[in-house]
């Protein structure tokens, strides 16, 4: 079910660009891996997707429980629109999303749960731990943020992540990998109780996902 999930949430895009983009991010984080985060998600509740791009992640989260109620947010208006668009077309109500930066986006309410994917590397590393105490604050207590990232080792492995990173963003964003111990040490300093553990893979990416819980 869940590929064919993904493979409808796909043909759903208007664009063969963004259809060919999609494919190859579901190729990079693929239906085992949306699996293993899926199972850390509430089976309902309220569930902010922070760099949501085209909505293919928070559309397949969507659709896997209809009680959840997905909140997506990018800064890319068109990406935005399109999500929108898929929603819609999809008959996902429990889906909705909102154009905005990541570090800046006021929420009215609060969490169960927050994720980004491959997001916080996108980060200058100077604002990611401001940003990091701001989705602490948009949890509900209990809550749970997941955040699957690209560690800074082995070096070789990071070094094949950041040449595709820059295919895809360019030479002048800034791509900081953090590293998996400094990056906890943030998080747990933030009052999370954090679990991490390396996501293994056929391809030479060093994934990382955090589990980070706020006590009830």
């Amino acid at each position: 079910m869940s590929s064919s999930t993904v493979q409808t949430i796909i043909a759903s895009y208007s664009s063969p660009l963004i259809k060919a983009y999609s494919q190859v991010r579901f190729l990079i984080l693929r239906q085992t891996f949306l699996e293993e985060i899926d199972q850390y998600l509430p089976k309902r509740g309220r569930i902010l997707d922070l760099g949501c791009g085209f909505g293919l992640f928070s559309l397949f989260f969507a659709s896997m429980q209809r009680e959840r109620e997905l909140v997506g947010v990018d800064f890319d208006a068109k990406r935005v629109e399109q999500a929108r668009a898929s929603a819609e077309k999809l008959g996902l109500t429990n889906a909705t999303y909102h154009h905005g930066d990541v570090l800046e986006w006021e929420s009215s309410g609060r969490f169960d749960a927050i994720y980004m994917l491959d997001v916080l590397h996108h980060v200058p590393p100077e604002a990611a731990p401001g940003l990091l105490a701001q989705l602490r604050g948009k949890l509900r207590p209990g809550g749970v943020l997941l955040l699957k990232e690209v560690a800074n080792r082995p070096y070789g492995k990071m070094l094949f992540t950041l040449a595709l990173d820059r295919l895809m963003v360019g030479v002048k964003d800034p791509i900081h990998y953090w590293d998996p111990t400094q990056l906890q040490s943030v998080l747990q300093g933030l009052g999370f109780d954090v679990k991490r553990h390396w996501m293994r893979d056929v391809l030479p990416y060093p994934h990382v996902l955090y589990i980070c819980r706020l006590s009830a």
